[in-house]
């Protein structure tokens, strides 16, 4: 048997993975004002567990960009997400801080792996001028998770309260499994199922060798020498809280300055993740519409992440100028969240830009790490701000990183080509 676009399935359920990946994360937030009401808790416990989360998820971003350039994407990505499936079907069993954070440990080393797995998997399936389009159907899944996870988790929780949620949740990434084991068979060199045709396409768009050749991954060390690879480091250093600052705080900002209940929360929430859904697509197809006119890599990243970051700063300034209203406010961040959509799935890229096979995992993961202890830096700032002010400051911070970010890129990236 075989099937036209094998590339396109592969990158499909990729995607569908990520929408289960923000649903399962995105749960405790949405239905905090509940939980932390049946259970006696307040925001700076929400925050400290919040933390507890990203801690772990830092950590397993490095971790399991290591393991899917170990094992393969294909068994990379059957261990995490049946660790995150069953972390979140634990959550229905927490009673307080300590047993809250203990499952959210879990859930943060699982859900880690999707995005390194991510990384590597594109690069393995296409070539360098689609890399971007399928970065961008793959963060177009955290928006799409984000948002069907308001209306649907409120929607449950009125059926059957905020524990059986949880348990069934976790069983949809555990489903995931079924058809990724049966289309993910092999590599695309040795995949059964792929047409000739595909498999000449996607050789002839490699820049460098990719996952099927026998070369060793570089270490850390190595990837480290390289300049390039800071320019992904710092970048995702500055840019990753402004997307956490939104998935992380966005239903309890809307509970504090609003009183909104969990279901007017899942009424808003989902507004802004429309605009982050059309960035992540449009963000991969413009700098891929710029290679193929002739742009090089680094002109099309450069030039793409140029136009993001300015999108971004200008939503960012209008937040704090004229988001005085739940409507208003949620509209102006889905610009933002286009901006960053636009952004990221283009930085994403990049180590497979720099990299091949067993180091491109390493690099994305380290990447991933960076940023993520940045957003809990913001993390601990945030309750402690807006007890004493508000959320201003806050947004004016995260405003602040979004020119940070784009110039890191051309200060160590001077131009973004295949090393060595």
């Amino acid at each position: 048997m075989k099937v036209t676009g094998l590339r396109w399935w592969i990158i499909g359920l990729v995607c569908l993975a990520t929408i289960i990946n923000y649903i399962d994360r995105s749960a405790l937030a949405i239905m905090w004002p509940d939980i932390s009401s049946d259970l006696g808790m307040d925001k700076n416990d929400y925050a400290l567990i919040l933390n507890i989360f990203l801690v772990a998820y830092a950590v397993g971003q490095s971790v399991s960009g290591k393991m899917f350039d170990k094992i393969g994407t294909k068994l990379g990505f059957v261990v995490s997400i049946t660790v995150w499936g069953l972390a979140t079907a634990l959550h229905a069993f927490a009673r307080g801080v300590v047993s809250f954070s203990f499952f959210r440990v879990l859930l943060g080393l699982g859900e880690a792996g999707n995005w390194p797995g991510a990384v590597k998997s594109n690069a393995e399936w296409f070539p360098s001028k689609e890399r971007a389009l399928a970065q961008g159907i793959f963060n177009s899944g955290a928006a799409m998770g984000s948002i069907v996870a308001p209306p649907l988790i409120a929607i449950v929780w009125v059926a059957i309260g905020w524990e059986m949620t949880f348990v069934l949740l976790g069983m949809l990434g555990l489903l995931w499994v079924i058809p990724w084991v049966i289309f993910n068979k092999a590599l695309p060199g040795k995949h059964p199922w792929i047409t000739e045709e595909e498999r000449a396409y996607i050789k002839s768009g490699m820049e460098q060798k990719n996952e099927e050749s026998e070369k060793p991954g570089l270490s850390m060390v190595q990837i480290l020498s390289h300049r390039e690879s800071w320019a992904v480091l710092a970048s995702r250093f500055f840019v990753e809280p402004i997307w956490w600052l939104f998935v992380g705080w966005m239903p309890i900002y809307l509970a504090d300055v609003y009183g909104f209940n969990v279901k007017e929360i899942g009424f808003f929430a989902w507004v802004p993740y429309v605009g982050a859904a059309i960035g992540s697509l449009s963000g991969g197809y413009y700098s891929g519409r710029l290679m193929i006119k002739g742009a090089t890599v680094d002109q099309a990243r450069k030039k793409t992440i140029l136009f993001g970051c300015i999108i971004m700063f200008v939503g960012m300034a209008a937040t704090i100028l004229y988001g005085n209203t739940p409507e208003k406010f949620v509209g102006i961040v889905a610009v933002v969240l286009y901006g960053f959509q636009f952004v990221i799935s283009n930085i994403q890229t990049i180590p497979s830009d720099l990299f091949s096979g067993k180091s491109v995992g390493s690099l994305a993961g380290l990447g991933g790490t960076v940023g993520i202890f940045s957003v809990i830096i913001m993390n601990f700032l945030v309750p402690v701000i807006t007890d004493n002010y508000s959320y201003t400051p806050i947004f004016i911070m995260i405003a602040v990183f979004v020119p940070l970010g784009y110039l890191s890129i051309n200060f160590f990236a001077k131009e973004i080509k295949p090393i060595g």
